[in-house]
């Protein structure tokens, strides 16, 4: 659960970081674990941040540190200062309330992992993980999905449920929805993938490919293609409420809640924009078909020399080979 947002702003709020020296304002906040928490300014650029203090755990100098069109984080102390010390830094053009709704997320999902006992190393890789999300989010543009977006969730969300109700545990099933993490395909499991494509067509199914690597199965074998038509109904249930429903499921399971908040966020899903979301769909049908010889898809392989980048549409219904269960597809990827 996020941490309450008035305990940052009051601490931002009584600080000053105009100072011509550069350096840090910073007051301590209660901690995550082990982890020291600290709402912090920065000179002279005012910039609000989070301050993390991990006591034990080393960080590789030439690893590269998540940053946003809004945020960046950076290393508080000199290069390979001990105690290792991130800052998590607001940016001048970056929305001081979408900040503040980013470091109550981060924070709060340090808070549930050490609540959970989880090792040092394991929350420096929860708090990179949840930024790493919250960088896929502000790079899709952190307003509210596209219709054809909000569609493609719900495809995504649909698929996810498929796969654990086939019995793979939480964790792996989540773990392996790789699309929002800016993944080739959605679906990375077993020794294969799993691309999910969603139409409200009634008439063919369309189907957007967005490269020629989305369909290549040269590295990861096998690859399914999974459609789910959608159709728009009173009956039907909005957006927020596959989000629900799909943390309905996870409730419980530490692991499996944090990956899918990881998931969400990545994937442009805001819950402060739950109300703008009117549409209602319900599931038509689905159909999973694997992509191999004779299936329509252009690939690095197959276009001609020199074709360095293409998007294409198929449709689905008319692809060669015949549609299985999900579960069969998942035991031909090994993933049950």
């Amino acid at each position: 659960m996020a941490r309450p947002s008035e305990e940052f702003l009051l601490a931002w709020s009584s600080l000053s970081g105009d100072h011509p020296t550069p350096g840090w304002q910073a007051i301590s906040l209660p901690p995550a674990g082990l982890i020291e928490v600290q709402a912090g300014r920065r000179s002279p650029d005012n910039a609000e941040a989070i301050l993390l203090g991990f006591p034990s755990v080393r960080l590789a100098s030439a690893e590269k540190l998540p940053e946003g069109q809004g945020f960046s984080v950076e290393r508080a102390n000199s290069e390979g200062g001990s105690p290792l010390r991130l800052a998590l830094t607001r940016r001048t053009a970056g929305s001081a309330e979408l900040f503040a709704a980013m470091a109550c997320d981060v924070v709060g999902a340090l808070d549930e992992a050490a609540s959970s006992g989880e090792a040092e190393a394991k929350l420096l890789r929860v708090f990179l993980g949840r930024v790493g999300a919250w960088q896929e989010f502000m790079r899709k543009g952190s307003q509210t999905l596209s219709p054809e977006a909000e569609i493609g969730l719900v495809g995504e969300l649909t698929l996810l449920r498929a796969i654990i109700d086939a019995g793979v545990s939480l964790a792996v099933a989540i773990e392996s929805w790789v699309g929002p993490l800016d993944g080739v395909r959605d679906f990375e499991i077993g020794t294969g993938s799993l691309e999910v494509k969603a139409t409200l067509s009634a008439a063919g199914f369309p189907a957007k490919i967005g490269s020629l690597e989305q369909l290549d199965d040269s590295v990861r074998q096998p690859l399914f293609l999974a459609g789910a038509r959608l159709r728009q109904t009173e009956s039907g249930q909005r957006l927020p409420e596959f989000v629900a429903e799909m943390r309905d499921v996870a409730a419980g399971e530490a692991e499996a809640t944090r990956l899918l908040s990881e998931r969400l966020i990545a994937a442009g899903y805001f819950d402060a924009h739950a109300d703008r979301y009117i549409r209602r769909f319900a599931l038509a049908d689905t159909r999973v078909v694997e992509v191999k010889d004779g299936f329509p898809r252009l690939t690095p392989g197959s276009v001609p020399l020199g074709v360095t980048r293409a998007t294409y549409e198929i449709d689905l219904d008319k692809a060669a080979g015949p549609s299985i269960p999900a579960a069969d597809a998942l035991k031909k990827l090994g993933a049950i």
